[in-house]
């Protein structure tokens, strides 16, 4: 039928279906939103996963089950007897292998039909734009931040969507960026975040489920794209908290004041874009002991007060007032929930990595109110204003 409608309006004729995709792909067919014509689509699709571990193993696999035409992989790594607690793509038999020979050889088994273009290889400066003008959509499942901005100006050069992901301990984000002429990763973070608050997941852990989750949704996002259909993430970050089990919406806008990227460079991929060092912007991260603060806040001072600990930190004790606690290496993440025209006040368990997290929000966006370490942080509240306050 679809033959002879395609001759009718003067198109090429397509390929007929046949048995074998159509038992493959009867779930799809069955759906309205996608049917034969999304099913060709998806067939036609191509995209690229940067990065074959804990997030790209969930969407390799969602993405060549779903029979994209076209998969590339790239990454320079090595199956870890470490990843197998998430990066379910890999086997046991497979440590010690390059993770693109693992994952290629488990998505031909899973659908022969599909392209895979193995790239056992780290994405760079030299081979990012060329290799990401190959494909229609970009689905990043790195874990670092250069990686991260190196996707995005090659992405925002090319004109490509991407789809972000990022997991720490229970915690995961997921939003597309750069799609129709939406925002993008400098928008949503303008600058690369000191090394103190940047996640790694050897040293704090991750549940191993919830790569599947993150990785999933951003497979999602990439087959919502190329069929058209429902409303994706773009410029609505989604942050997914397991332990709670609840999920919350952050939208963000494009910035108009920002310079359109036009070349890759070393330079602007490792450092990100400058800090206002403009005499008149310049800040310094102040210091507030606990006496001090509770004085000023008798006498009508009204701050907000933010907890940088962990969790499992807060469920043993907090200062009275807090207004919001953000794990202090997702402060990048959500920064914009951190109000820019309040004086704020930052505390840890004794201040150090409070203060890291108030020279971040100084460097990176110039707050019109005041940026304050309280000194030591939930120890020394203890020891000068109310011992009762556990010290842990």
């Amino acid at each position: 039928m679809f033959v002879a409608e395609e001759a009718m309006l003067g198109r090429p004729p397509r390929r007929a279906m046949s048995d074998e995709q159509s038992a493959r792909y009867a779930r799809h067919l069955a759906l309205p939103e996608v049917g034969p014509e999304g099913q060709k689509l998806l067939t036609e699709a191509s995209i690229l996963v940067v990065g074959a571990g804990g997030l790209g193993s969930p969407a390799l696999l969602y993405l060549a089950a779903a029979g994209i035409g076209k998969i590339g992989i790239i990454d320079d790594d090595s199956v870890d007897l470490s990843n197998l607690q998430r990066q379910i793509l890999h086997s046991t038999s497979a440590v010690g292998e390059a993770k693109v020979v693992s994952a290629k050889r488990r998505l031909s088994d899973l659908n022969p039909e599909i392209t895979i273009e193995a790239y056992e290889e780290r994405l760079g400066v030299g081979n990012a734009l060329d290799l990401i003008d190959e494909f229609d959509i970009v689905i990043d499942g790195s874990d670092n931040f250069s990686t991260r901005y190196l996707i995005n100006d090659a992405c925002e050069i090319l004109g490509k969507p991407w789809v972000f992901g990022s997991i720490h301990r229970f915690e995961g984000q997921v939003t597309t960026f750069n799609l129709d002429g939406g925002p993008n990763y400098r928008d949503l973070f303008p600058e690369t975040p000191p090394m103190e608050l940047a996640p790694n997941c050897a040293e704090a852990g991750v549940l191993g489920v919830l790569p599947g989750i993150i990785g999933s949704i951003q497979a999602t996002e990439a087959i919502k794209i190329i069929l058209g259909v429902g409303e994706p993430l773009s410029g609505r970050l989604l942050v997914i908290d397991a332990l709670d089990m609840r999920m919350r919406s952050l939208s963000y806008s494009p910035n108009p004041s920002r310079a359109t990227v036009t070349e890759l460079s070393d330079y602007t991929i490792e450092c990100s874009n400058p800090v206002n060092t403009d005499e008149g912007a310049r800040r310094e991260m102040l210091e507030i002991n606990p006496v001090d603060y509770i004085e000023r806040v008798k006498q009508g001072w009204s701050p907000f007060l933010l907890d940088v600990r962990r969790m499992d930190e807060e469920r043993i004790v907090s200062l009275e007032g807090t207004s919001l606690r953000i794990q202090h290496n997702l402060v990048p993440q959500r920064v914009e929930e951190i109000p820019r025209d309040r004086d704020v006040v930052i505390y840890c368990r004794t201040g150090g990595r409070s203060a890291a997290v108030a020279r971040f929000l100084i460097g990176s966006r110039s707050p019109e109110g005041h940026v304050y370490n309280l000194t030591g942080g939930i120890h020394k509240w203890s020891d000068t204003v109310d011992s009762s306050i556990i010290k842990y």
